[in-house]
């Protein structure tokens, strides 16, 4: 129900999808009016809820008062029931982000070792591919063991959705040095260091802005303030220079005609940075897997999410964030033995052998 254009988007994202996909199935929560078009669609459920949280809705709103609504009657299919499993393995809105967050981390609570959610998404590279990047809004002020948290869950992601097993890992930072970078970003230096000793990680070491376009490395690191400022930066810089472009190339006939010549080219050039192909960013540490829609998407960025979100559970994305964490955390007294939340996660999990949820319908 999200987003700026709400099913009028989504559902023909669903439909698609589910013709792609012939081994999944989808449940579609919302107002059963809005839905009615979906009801006789073979693989799909209609889930009704009442309420739907608008995008200029507070947190406390979302959280409190639409305890009915379509978002948070999503995020609970994510949690079993009883002795009844989740009915859903992941779950996929285009909604208010803040109240995504929040209602996701009330309702699921975090993994074992894990301090705080963060959101990872992908930035296209100059080779063709992407870098996974996180965080990139969630934690505004983030520690050193933060930091190595994102980077043990970003590297499950990568691992999990684009099967790099030991995917290579760079911290942001000003510089490439060691000796550069707050207090933090050294101190996250050297936390990475010891789990790419430990063979948890295979950390690159520091990386800088424009590494991330380069594709230096599979993962970029830093917290939610740096990562924000970097993403709306690279959309901006995007959309001025296809601004500048189609300026440019309508200026006169003799630069129309040039247009014309240029245009398979130009084409290429869209398709390799479009946004849309990249749309779908995860939020990691939570115990289900929950994904975020940009909320302008169009169906084909809807899709693209739903891909994404597919993808993950499929490769089992909670058992290896846990796993790794756990396994990290364990080998690195400095991280573990802080004193802080999850620390006491992680060694309450390693005497107890506890393990979180997983969801194991397809959803």
């Amino acid at each position: 129900m999200g987003g700026d254009h709400g099913p009028s988007v989504t559902l023909p994202a669903c439909q698609a999808f589910l013709a792609a996909h012939p081994q999944a199935e989808l449940l579609l929560v919302g107002l059963p009016e809005a839905l009615a078009p979906a009801a006789n669609w073979p693989r799909c459920t209609i889930v009704a809820a009442s309420e739907v949280v608008a995008m200029d809705d507070p947190v406390e709103v979302a959280l409190r008062r639409k305890k009915d609504s379509s978002m948070r009657v999503a995020i609970n299919q994510l949690k079993a029931q009883g002795e009844q499993a989740p009915k859903a393995d992941a779950c996929v809105s285009a909604g208010n982000t803040g109240a995504l967050m929040a209602v996701s981390r009330y309702l699921l609570k975090t993994l074992d070792g894990i301090d705080r959610p963060a959101i990872a998404s992908v930035m296209p590279t100059q080779l063709g591919g992407y870098t996974t990047m996180l965080d990139l809004g969630a934690n505004v002020d983030c520690t050193a063991e933060h930091l190595l948290q994102f980077a043990v869950m970003g590297s499950a992601l990568v691992a999990a959705v684009d099967g790099k097993e030991e995917p290579k890992v760079g911290l942001l930072n000003i510089g490439e040095e060691v000796i550069k970078g707050s207090e933090v970003i050294k101190r996250a230096g050297e936390l990475l260091r010891q789990a790419d000793a430990a063979g948890q990680l295979n950390f690159f070491g520091n990386v800088e802005g424009n590494d991330i376009f380069k594709g230096t490395v599979d993962l970029v690191v830093c917290d939610g303030f740096v990562g924000n400022v970097a993403l709306k930066t690279a959309e901006g810089l995007a959309g001025m220079i296809g601004a500048i472009l189609r300026e440019e190339f309508s200026r006169n006939w003799l630069t129309k005609a040039a247009a014309v010549l240029a245009l398979a080219v130009l084409k290429r050039i869209k398709g390799r940075v479009d946004h849309r192909r990249f749309n779908g960013a995860a939020l990691l540490g939570l115990r289900g897997l929950v994904f975020k829609s940009h909320g302008s998407a169009d169906a084909f960025a809807f899709e693209n999410a739903l891909n994404r979100a597919y993808d993950a559970a499929r490769n089992r994305l909670l058992d290896r964030v846990h796993d790794r964490i756990i396994a990290t955390l364990q080998t690195m007294p400095s991280a573990a033995d802080a004193g802080t939340e999850a620390g006491k996660q992680v060694n309450e999990a390693g005497a107890s052998g506890d393990k979180a949820t997983s969801v194991v319908h397809a959803a």
